[in-house]
């Protein structure tokens, strides 16, 4: 399948480069289908689920409202996730089914153990929210 330079450009601004092992957690049939396509073919290879042994570069987490609790979310999160590896948070936008207020994300990030570095339009109707380890933050200066 190949991916135009439009969507092209969506795994671009998640960091995705080939060679990268990244992890999707949180599928379900509202997922952006051009950004999964996009990070497939950045990336190289099909993202790998939560029953990998594979260490990912990146996590890409979908979460909705009602989900259920954002904590376990984000620490089962770590547990592929590569010593300096990203956490990207995708929510649904502003006034979308089942969008999650920023500061639910402010207060929960911190207690999993993850730092909030920046929030990005990641797809069409989906947010971005790039979170890191204190420790990778600190790598990367």
């Amino acid at each position: 399948m190949s991916v135009d330079s439009g969507t092209a450009g969506m795994a671009a601004r998640l960091g995705i480069k080939t060679g990268m092992v990244v992890q999707e957690l949180g599928w379900d049939e509202d997922a952006d289908e051009d950004l999964r396509d996009s990070i497939v073919e950045a990336s190289g290879s099909e993202m790998v689920d939560e029953d990998t042994d594979e260490v990912a570069d990146v996590v890409v987490l979908w979460w909705r409202e009602d989900d259920g609790d954002l904590f376990d979310a984000l620490t089962d999160a770590l547990t592929s996730l590569a010593d300096d590896g990203v956490v990207w948070l995708l929510v649904p936008k502003s006034g979308r089914p089942g969008h999650v207020a920023p500061g639910d994300v402010t207060e929960v990030a911190p207690t999993a153990g993850l730092s909030q570095t920046s929030s990005i339009s990641a797809a069409k109707d989906w947010s971005g929210i790039r979170l890191v380890t204190p420790k990778a933050a600190r790598s990367r200066r």
